[in-house]
């Protein structure tokens, strides 16, 4: 049986985790003898599994969807997404909130991502951090966090007391509270509304869950931010029309995007995209409908932020809200 114990000083009682039913902690006959391979041999073992990871997201796409329309909801109500998790998984979830705001001109509270052991754990291993449940529930009072939020649970094991002691007090607060795990008996499942599991198979090395099952979550992370997105109106056809243009190459993007969603030349879309103050969803309103800023924002506020239903109702009305 495997065991694994925690850092905790000498005089606190260590309690002993059995991993040894865990699928990221199986060894994989895939890479058995690893060891003794070429470069290049190890590489193709490696591209081999990570082949995989997109077909083990798949059956959780159903799981998936229902979580990101309660993020949605939330979203709507004006809550917040709070990623938790230890090691990878946190770091993973911090990524992900951290670029919201240039991506879609999110503010900075609407996703967060919180990683046991803070700030410094996101550059330097502070593993014996996951251990504290405690921290867990300050962490994510810490936040603000209430019965309007949603909270993700990502741990590949599905086990860190960190992750699991805010997920209790997420359920405690009657909040909507999802899981992310990489084996099907993750202890985080059983405090979950949303449980979504990716079978991804032992890892290449034998629980580096760094590996495959930080793909998947990253993957499950990228589909959920991205499309309540786009279901709060932040993309038009397949455009980042929210982006923050904070330097020189998203201001160019911006640019961009207002030619190709308005099919005009770099001139209009230079003079729309100062006199919008910098928003390319409204400059691109502008130029559509031949309007001014004013009536560009309300038509954007009046169709909650979906710019394809503003020019439709605009157009529909023959000119008018």
């Amino acid at each position: 049986m495997e065991t694994l114990r925690t850092n905790e000083p000498e005089d606190t009682a260590r309690e002993m985790i059995d991993l040894s039913g865990l699928m990221t902690e199986r060894e994989n006959p895939a890479s058995l003898g690893i060891d003794s391979k070429s470069t290049r041999e190890i590489l193709a073992i490696i591209n081999a599994e990570d082949k995989k990871v997109p077909f083990a997201v798949e059956p959780a796409l159903d799981n998936i969807a229902a979580l990101v329309d309660d993020v949605v909801e939330s979203f709507r109500r004006g809550g917040k997404l709070v990623y938790i998790g230890a090691g990878t998984s946190g770091r993973l979830g911090v990524l992900d909130a951290s670029e919201c705001p240039p991506t879609y001109g999110t503010p900075p509270g609407m996703v967060q991502g919180l990683i046991a052991g803070g700030r410094e754990a996101l550059v330097r291993s502070i593993e014996s951090a996951e251990d504290r449940e405690e921290m867990g529930v300050k962490d994510l009072d810490g936040v603000g966090f209430g019965p309007g939020d949603v909270l993700v649970g990502i741990t590949a094991s599905g086990q860190a007391p960190y992750v699991l002691g805010a997920m209790r007090r997420a359920r405690e607060l009657g909040a909507v509270v999802g899981a992310i795990s990489c084996n099907a008996n993750s202890g985080t499942f059983a405090l979950a509304d949303h449980r979504i599991f990716l079978d991804v198979g032992p890892e290449v090395v034998t629980g580096s869950t760094r590996m495959k099952s930080g793909t998947a979550q990253k993957l499950v992370l990228n589909m959920i931010t991205t499309t309540a997105m786009i279901r709060l109106g932040k993309v038009y056809r397949n455009l980042m029309i929210d982006l923050r243009p904070v330097n020189k190459k998203l201001v160019e993007r911006s640019k961009n995007l207002i030619m190709r969603a308005a099919e005009c030349d770099r001139a209009t879309a230079e003079r729309a995209f100062a006199e919008s103050g910098r928003k390319p969803k409204i400059a691109i309103l502008m130029v559509l409908l031949g309007i001014g800023v004013d009536e560009a924002e309300r038509l954007v506020a009046a169709n909650d932020g979906h710019l394809s239903k503003a020019v439709d109702a605009y157009r529909s009305t023959g000119g008018g809200a």
